[in-house]
């Protein structure tokens, strides 16, 4: 079929205050406070610093009606500093505070599996009657905020979250991209029927093949549903945790969409000061800016994954394709460069060298090329050719399109090697963007990053894409939501005390919330969770069950370790076997 990724996607323009969103609009960045919102000094002096660092929008939680009432002065006290960057507040589980809010903001996100609804993970079944009825309670609450916005000219952002699903939904459409969709268009078709547009929408997952496959279908549902369902999208990959993973795993979702062509607005939520996240997403923004869009035929399924099937090559003992590992290869001069040290380098190890490898190189649009390999009697591991003049992840998807699927394909960060040094976050970016996007599509069997000159970096990158991607698991894996005002405890040092405690648990998922907003459903794909139950206290998970409750901060590292010992995952790290 042919791709309706690539060319952005046109939509009405939506206010928030000053800004416009969609339409003929630049895609916009925005953040949020991790501060308590009832500190209004704090909230001010983080607003002024986001907004000098090229924040456009921001956001602030508001769990209560105490705090919305603070919005208000928060707003005014920024206004008499020169301020009017747009506030949207946070709404999840308060009616009664998004009608607070929604007389001192611009905008108001809601939460569709909270507003108005509970998460308690029921098995049971709807009758029609009775989802009718649920949908009739959800309307009578959600109503009259649409009506107060639409007196006010507040816009609103219905902002689905793949942790925090209603049983509803969960029960009709289970836990997938479909119920997220669904979610959101109930309520938008509540704002509808009251003649109001000024709606922005949302998908956001802690899994980037979840995000990516979601906010697709939601694409596609809103342009099946008419033309004047053209409202814009906000990005955003929750939960992203700190560092370089929470880099790349942003990349590839926000990435690999806005270079589909969906993404009006974003948010890189880092478990960091939000300053930080600021530079990430201009990085991210401009370089979807700067690409050229091109249509392709896909040789996928949008919409959700599956890994395009291939035959099995054998490599020295190193096997690619078929269900084998993604391989990591590198060029000679890469290995040479790191050969001496291959005893030290752990987990990051060249597997395949580049040159040794008989790879075959085409342009995808050299029919000839392409027909001379699907008619050959062997099988080979085929990549782009470098210097192939056609927007990166189009290549590889024209050339996934074309090939018979019997040929493995090596993937590539860039078709363009640099010359020289270059910085090291868009280079991040560009690879986790490109590699990342491919590899959730269901594409690669081996991956070269070579926008990377210096070897150890190149290595690193290699692996950490992949295990963001959810493609190959080589260390333990952290999924940690960015601090806000309703955040229990230090996200940052706690997170840095729980990797100190469990990074040499090689395959081992933990999540880290910070309060239970979005906890169990976030979890419902790590194996333990870490959550703010109470001031002081935190509640242990294994999957989304809470099994241990109200610890104190202070012991809560050491009775984790003691629940993964319990469930058989835990091991001592090496450092300590060996001494």
């Amino acid at each position: 079929m042919n791709s309706p990724l690539g060319e952005r996607r046109v939509t009405r323009e939506v206010r928030a205050g000053k800004v416009g969103v969609g339409g003929p609009n630049p895609i916009r960045v925005q953040s949020m406070l991790t501060c308590d919102t009832m500190d209004t000094a704090a909230c001010v002096q983080q607003t002024l610093d986001l907004a000098a660092v090229g924040c456009e929008i921001v956001r602030i939680t508001a769990p209560t009606v105490k705090d919305a009432k603070n919005l208000q002065f928060i707003k005014e006290a920024l206004l008499a500093k020169g301020c009017d960057v747009p506030i949207v507040a946070d709404i999840h589980f308060k009616p009664e505070a998004a009608m607070e809010s929604a007389l001192w903001v611009e905008k108001v996100r809601v939460n569709p599996g909270n507003y108005a609804d509970s998460k308690k993970f029921l098995v049971r079944e709807y009758s029609d009657d009775q989802y009718a009825a649920e949908l009739e309670r959800i309307r009578s609450r959600f109503a009259p905020l649409v009506e107060l916005c639409k007196q006010r000219g507040v816009s609103i952002r219905i902002g689905t979250n793949h942790g925090s699903l209603s049983d509803r939904i969960m029960n009709r459409y289970g836990d997938s991209p479909l119920g997220m969709v669904e979610s959101a268009l109930e309520f938008a078709r509540i704002a509808r029927e009251m003649d109001f547009h000024s709606l922005i929408f949302s998908m956001k997952s802690s899994n980037p093949k979840v995000m990516i496959n979601a906010y697709r279908l939601l694409a596609a549902r809103l342009a099946s549903e008419g033309p004047d369902w053209n409202y814009p999208i906000h990005l955003g990959v929750t939960e992203a945790g700190d560092g370089e993973d929470a880099r790349i795993k942003s990349a590839i979702g926000i990435g690999s969409l806005l270079a589909d062509g969906i993404g009006d607005t974003v948010r890189v939520s880092l478990t960091e000061d939000s300053v930080h996240e600021i530079p990430v997403a201009r990085a991210l923004v401009a370089e979807a800016s700067g690409r050229r869009p091109q249509i392709v035929p896909l040789a996928f399924d949008p919409f959700s994954y599956r890994r395009r099937e291939s035959h099995t090559l054998d490599f020295g003992g190193v096997r690619l394709g078929g269900e084998e590992t993604i391989r990591v290869v590198v060029r000679r001069e890469t290995f040479d460069k790191v050969a001496h040290k291959l005893s030290r380098m752990g987990d990051y190890q060249p597997e395949i060298v580049y040159e040794d490898a008989g790879i075959k190189e085409i342009d995808p649009r050299d029919d000839r090329a392409v027909s001379l390999l699907n008619e050959s009697a062997s099988d080979y591991l085929i990549t782009v050719r470098d210097g192939t003049d056609m927007p990166l992840i189009a290549a590889f998807r024209l050339l996934a399109a074309k090939l018979d699927p019997r040929h493995p394909i090596l993937l590539k960060d860039t078709l363009a090697p640099p010359d020289s040094q270059p910085e090291f976050l868009p280079t991040l970016l560009t690879a986790a963007t490109n590699i990342g996007s491919l590899l959730c599509d269901g594409l690669g069997d081996a991956v070269l990053v070579q926008g990377e000159p210096a070897p150890g970096q190149s290595l690193r990158l290699s692996y950490n894409i992949l295990q963001a991607a959810g493609s190959r698991i080589f260390k333990t894996d952290y999924v940690a939501c960015p601090s806000c005002g309703r955040t229990l405890f230090n996200l940052q040092t706690t997170t840095a005390k729980i990797k100190e405690a469990t990074a040499h648990l090689k395959g081992v998922k933990i999540a880290i919330m910070g309060c239970i907003v979005n906890g169990p459903g976030e979890m419902a794909d790590a194996d333990f969770g870490y959550v703010g139950g109470a001031p002081g206290k935190v509640n242990l998970y294994v999957g989304k069950k809470a099994v241990k409750f109200n610890i104190p901060e202070a012991e809560a590292v050491d009775r984790l370790k003691d629940l993964i010992r319990e469930h058989g995952k835990w091991v001592e790290p090496a450092a300590l076997v060996n001494a």
